[in-house]
């Protein structure tokens, strides 16, 4: 089992190289069902450093968590960063990785030892739980994966224009003599209703 100790989750401030910081995320839509992980990594001053995203076909959460910490060590391997510390808001996957765990997934367990292959080539590494408002962007990421693997249009930002809801028409004026309303402007056919706003101005 990995267990958390001096050599490998040595602390933040030892040595030299500097650490950066990788959100991971992963999730499946049906558990199984269309999975997908997303990793954001930032460097030492909180500036991003890169996006990771895949679609993985259809798997388990749990399956999907390991690949973006997998996606995630090869990245800081690749790049030459020796300190990598890793939030991630699946409980199982951080409690596996801290040896607090065990890992009895015939699924899980070829993941979680070559994560540990990965590990052994860094100088440092750490990993921590945190509450999944606190991992937003790893999530955004992941659900884009997911969308582009089962050709879903991501919805879009809040404040920005939805295409695919109509456009509401512009309201019209008018005023009401015996019961009925009159427009000052412009038409609506027959059988249309409508919602009478008053006007105090």
């Amino acid at each position: 089992m990995l267990r958390e100790n001096a050599s490998l989750f040595p602390p933040e401030n030892s040595g030299s190289a500097k650490w950066i910081t990788a959100f991971c995320d992963g999730g499946s839509r049906g558990n199984p069902g269309p999975a997908g992980f997303g990793v954001f990594i930032e460097g030492p001053d909180g500036e991003k450093l890169a996006e990771l995203s895949e679609y993985l076909g259809k798997t388990t959460n749990n399956v999907a968590e390991y690949s973006a910490l997998l996606a995630a060590l090869e990245w800081a391997l690749r790049h030459n960063h020796s300190r990598l510390r890793v939030v991630a808001d699946s409980e199982l996957l951080v409690r596996q990785m801290q040896g607090r765990y065990k890992v009895s997934s015939r699924d899980l367990r070829p993941l979680f030892d070559e994560a540990k292959r990965r590990i052994a080539r860094l100088h440092a590494f750490r990993i921590e739980h945190v509450l999944r408002a606190r991992n937003q962007k790893a999530d955004r990421l992941a659900n884009l994966a997911i969308d582009r693997g089962t050709g879903r249009k991501p919805a879009p930002p809040d404040g920005a224009p939805n295409p695919a809801r109509p456009k509401e028409p512009p309201p019209l004026k008018g005023f009401v003599k015996d019961g009925v309303v009159h427009l000052l402007e412009g038409e609506l056919p027959d059988g249309t209703f409508v919602k009478v706003t008053p006007d105090r101005q």
